[in-house]
């Protein structure tokens, strides 16, 4: 490796050509960065007394140690995106100077020249600066000084009509800025492919700018270490068509998940949003994987990427599946998508019939909408859905996935009808993240011709307006006010109308007999509200409970019968009965029964799903397995904390790392409890070894 400082300026003049490799993320940087630069630039320029500001580092490949004379391109590994945008102000000075030069070196052809192109070259050789794809074709058409292409840079072209406005802000005195821009200092990094590992210093190397993306680390740890031919072959048939899949903008923001989704299906551990890509190395390190080679790899997750693409950018060609997914994606969780991912490429290998497919979406579905109607914690849902795989049954597929979902532990249970309608009657569904989704599903289910959800209002046939007219009054009775408090929000006082101004807070009769009113309206939603002479808390509850018939067959149940659920339930082997008066120091005589007695009853208070179990020779707590295990002793409970040391938060330094020493219980974490004064922080701790059993994400 070869380092030295230099202004930025100079070493694009000196240097022949940049090139941005194939496995290098496209133009990233947006106005935010560009406005720092900008701002940056002009504060230096404005001021003498400083004589540079440092930009970052510009990292590249020569085959050789870099000289300056040389005329081989130079493969970028750090730098693009400075490189692009100082480039994009450049050519937006150029354009703005006119026949002037402000500063001696910034004239129009003088920046083309020096920075931009390199006139005596021909072909691609004529430009300083090659970008990939689609930012490829849309700088040279701005160095040229032509059209943008039809698929231009989304990217390019927003931050150079960035820089053109504030180009035309500062007016006709350009000084300031050349002088900034000849400020610009960077360190040049030459690496020599030979001796230097290109990929250990892109891991370590984000000096200014957007933090790489956790797929910008993967695709360059696949890409990097190939040579050229393997490399343009990778990308050509499988990473440029994923980027192109996912589109410009939508690749940054969902390719991340994609990662994560696909890594938790095939690894059945669900990686950190931060660590994907560490886990993604593990996962191809591994014997399997690594053997299959990195063409069988990268083949796997291009495939994985069109199911995703599918089901979570509606990119899906069969019309009942593009609907489903639809459905599916209105309820803006995520974490099923391990799961779909099976469930698509099982599909797609003829495993599982496109009605079956159909279904279990459907299924899928209706148990994340139903948990959320019931108010039931989200917390365990993403350990549901990246185990849920090995519930399958794939010779009774479907079967299978019902039996699970029927076999949940209450905690995780899918609600059955009675509890479903219960809730969904009363649950205030207008402040529901997804309100709209509800009352399109139920309006639209059996329709072949759907109503367009989007072009109606929700309408609240009693009004939110706490100051009810004397007719509505009158019409709930003396007990308006509480009525209108429990009801208001909830399903049977909802509906959707085009008149939701028209409608405001007159009578019901008026909403009812008026144009576009009640009696006139096509949708199923307001069936028999025309027929109605007044509205009150009977009506209300009345349509609440023919609503809550209906969604009950819109977000169906598994339905199996008994004996079958009963076959899936996995043979228990034989427990020791061990009961609390095996325990010789919880006798009622011993001093720590009482310390116990209250330990235990807050532990079981922590969740419903939590059972305690006693052992021979301790006492387990369990949600998913143990996550607190009690050791009886003479003066204290020794409690085993089922974590890793490093993730337990401990300000007061109590816990003991027994990570490499022989203990009765599970996990690395040990603390005592002596005394009732000691139990409100000793349950603190215990509490983060649940919600981390539990898991923190849901996503509903």
């Amino acid at each position: 490796m070869k380092a030295t400082e230099a202004k930025l300026l100079e070493f694009l003049k000196k240097s022949p050509q940049f090139i941005i490799p194939i496995y290098q993320r496209t133009y990233s940087w947006t106005e935010r960065e560009c406005r720092q630069l900008w701002d940056d630039i002009l504060r230096t320029g404005n001021d003498d007394a400083i004589s540079a500001h440092f930009v970052g580092s510009i990292v590249y490949i020569e085959k050789g140690i870099y000289q300056v004379t040389s005329q081989s391109p130079l493969l970028v590994i750090d730098g693009q995106q400075r490189l692009t945008t100082v480039m994009l102000i450049l050519e937006a000075l150029a354009r703005r100077l006119g026949d002037s030069e402000p500063v001696d070196g910034f004239s129009p052809k003088k920046l083309r020249n020096y920075y931009l192109l390199n006139p005596l070259e021909d072909g691609d050789r004529g430009f300083k600066l090659l970008l990939t794809q689609t930012d490829r074709d849309s700088l040279l058409a701005l160095v040229q000084q032509r059209p943008w292409p039809m698929e231009y840079s989304h990217r390019l072209k927003k931050n150079f009509e960035f820089f053109e406005d504030q180009l035309r802000s500062v007016g006709k005195d350009f000084t300031s800025l050349c002088k900034g821009l000849a400020k610009l200092v960077i360190v040049d990094i030459a690496l020599n492919r030979d001796q230097d590992n290109p990929q250990l210093i892109f891991e370590s190397m984000n000096s200014t700018g957007r933090e790489l993306s956790q797929a910008d680390l993967i695709r360059n740890f696949i890409l990097m270490g190939l040579d050229p031919s393997h490399q343009t072959r990778l990308y050509e048939d499988h990473w440029r068509p994923m980027e192109v899949a996912f589109g410009q903008e939508a690749y940054g923001a969902h390719f991340d998940s994609f990662m994560r989704h696909f890594l938790t299906l095939k690894t059945d551990a669900i990686p950190k949003i931060g660590e994907v890509y560490e886990a993604f190395k593990t996962y191809a390190r591994s014997p399997n994987v690594a053997k299959a080679g990195v063409d069988t790899l990268v083949a796997d997750i291009h495939t994985f990427a069109i199911y995703y693409c599918a089901m979570a950018l509606g990119q899906e060609t069969d019309k009942e599946l593009a609907t489903a997914f639809r459905d599916f994606r209105e309820l803006k969780v995520d974490v099923p998508y391990p799961f779909l991912l099976e469930l698509y490429e099982d599909y797609n290998t003829n495993l599982l019939t496109k009605a079956e497919f159909l279904q279990a979406v459907r299924l899928v579905e209706a148990y994340v909408f139903r948990r959320a109607v019931c108010a039931i914690p989200t917390n365990s849902l993403n350990k549901t859905f990246s185990t849920f795989g090995r519930a399958l049954k794939k010779d009774r597929y479907l079967e299978s996935i019902q039996a699970h979902l029927l076999r949940l532990p209450s905690y995780r249970r899918f609600p059955n009808d009675e509890e479903f309608k219960r809730d969904f009657k009363v649950r205030d569904l207008y402040n529901f993240p997804r309100r709209s989704y509800w009352l399109r599903r139920i309006e639209n289910y059996n329709r072949k011709e759907c109503v367009p959800v989007d072009e109606y209002t929700i309408e609240h046939i009693l009004p939110q307006n706490e100051n009810l007219s004397i007719d509505w009054q009158d019409a709930l009775g003396t007990r308006w006010k509480s009525i209108q408090e429990k009801w208001l929000h909830t399903p049977g006082n909802l509906t959707l109308t085009g008149y939701n101004a028209e409608y405001s807070d007159r009578p019901f009769a008026e909403k009812r007999d008026m144009s576009g009113g009640f009696k006139q309206s096509p949708l199923k939603l307001n069936k028999g509200l025309g027929a109605l002479d007044k509205w009150n808390e009977k009506e209300i509850e009345k349509r609440a409970n023919r609503l809550a018939d209906i969604a009950i067959t819109v977000w169906d149940a598994p339905r199996l019968p008994a004996d079958i659920i009963l076959a899936y339930k996995p043979k228990a082997e034989p427990v020791a009965d061990y009961s609390i008066d095996d325990h010789e120091q919880l006798d009622h005589d011993r001093p720590m029964r009482a310390v116990f007695e209250v330990f235990r009853k807050q532990v079981l208070a922590l969740d419903p799903c939590v059972t305690e179990e006693f052992l021979k020779l301790y006492v387990a707590y369990k949600a998913e397995t143990n996550f607190v295990d009690v050791v009886p002793q003479a003066k204290r409970l020794r409690l085993s904390l089922n974590m890793q040391f490093h993730e337990v938060h401990d300000p007061k330094g109590l816990c003991k790392d027994v990570s490499n020493v022989g203990r009765w219980g599970n996990g690395d974490v040990e603390i005592g409890l002596s005394t009732l004064e000691e139990l409100p922080y000793v349950m603190g701790l215990v509490r983060q070894a649940f919600e981390r059993q539990m898991g923190s994400e849901g996503g509903v």
